[in-house]
């Protein structure tokens, strides 16, 4: 009967059982396949998503992401290790995870809108956002909080230096501090001999040779780099060992425990570097924070 039919129907007749034999094999028999080999035991866990459960069966998170461990204002808990920052969404939302596309560079704020510079990230430049993060850190934990090219406040210590000649050449005829908007005080009071002065919204920073002043912040910074910047998909579920250890102190003083019982809460929820030599150890924050809770449990 196919036979008699014109050559162009006999293509797309082909076409469609074609069509037809992949949506089954592809869109029914190979996800169910999937789904049948995930209830396996050892996997039905990890394809559920590895939630972790409270005593009285409610999800507390997942031991794969990464989550807030801070009140309704967004201020740390103090009885709770932090987590590392989070750039996917408004933080650790697997539907947006993404990098911030942030690079070294980017080292000058922007002063759209200042009312919602302090509030606003996306505002901040890379190196004010890991200023600002180092500085609340070394306060909550007491520790330095110092950090190359950051200011006492808080931002990147970044200057606009403007020359008389073309380009960068002749003589230097104004500096600005390109992150501290007016009336703030520069955090340097001369650079070339002359005033340095706070940046205006009319100022063409573009114009200004960029130079970053490095300060007298250490060349190793207490506070550890995991703790200051975002991983590329925001949903980390660990931290460093490093930022762990810098933590520890401060929630045994909160909870009433041992300094020593803490850091070995520490060292059992620290995984090594994969295969023995990928990575580095690190900390799952979700399970340290629940044994933490299991000893002292959370005030209601």
């Amino acid at each position: 009967m196919f036979a008699r039919l014109p050559g162009w129907a006999r293509q797309h007749l082909a076409a469609l059982r074609i069509l037809l034999v992949f949506t089954v094999v592809v869109g029914l028999a190979y996800p169910l396949a999937i789904l049948a080999v995930a209830q396996l035991p050892g996997l039905h866990d990890r394809a559920d998503g590895s939630f972790a459960t409270r005593a009285d069966g409610q999800r507390v998170g997942s031991s794969l992401i990464g989550q807030s461990f801070t009140d309704a204002d967004g201020n740390p808990i103090t009885r709770y290790f932090q987590s590392r920052p989070s750039a996917a969404g408004d933080g650790y939302d697997p539907t947006s995870t993404s990098a911030s596309n942030l690079g070294p560079e980017d080292v000058v704020d922007n002063f759209d809108d200042p009312a919602t510079r302090g509030t606003d990230e996306s505002r901040q430049s890379l190196l004010t956002q890991v200023c600002a993060r180092s500085q609340a850190i070394g306060a909550l934990d007491g520790a330095d909080g110092r950090r190359p090219y950051c200011t006492a406040s808080g931002v990147g210590a970044v200057l606009a230096v403007y020359h008389a000649g073309p380009g960068y050449d002749g003589r230097v005829t104004r500096v600005v501090s390109v992150n501290e908007l007016c009336p703030a005080r520069p955090f340097l009071t001369t650079y070339a001999g002359l005033p340095v002065r706070c940046r205006t919204l009319s100022d063409d920073i573009a114009a200004g040779q960029r130079v970053l002043i490095r300060g007298d912040a250490p060349a190793h910074p207490a506070v550890p780099a995991d703790a200051v910047t975002a991983s590329a998909s925001g949903l980390d579920p660990q931290i460093s060992t490093a930022y762990a250890d810098l933590q520890v102190s401060r929630v045994a003083r909160v909870r009433g425990l041992p300094t020593g019982q803490v850091s070995a809460l520490v060292r059992d929820h620290t995984t090594g570097r994969g295969l023995g030599f990928l990575g580095e150890p690190a900390v799952n924050v979700l399970g340290l924070n629940r044994a933490l809770d299991a000893l002292t449990p959370a005030r209601r």
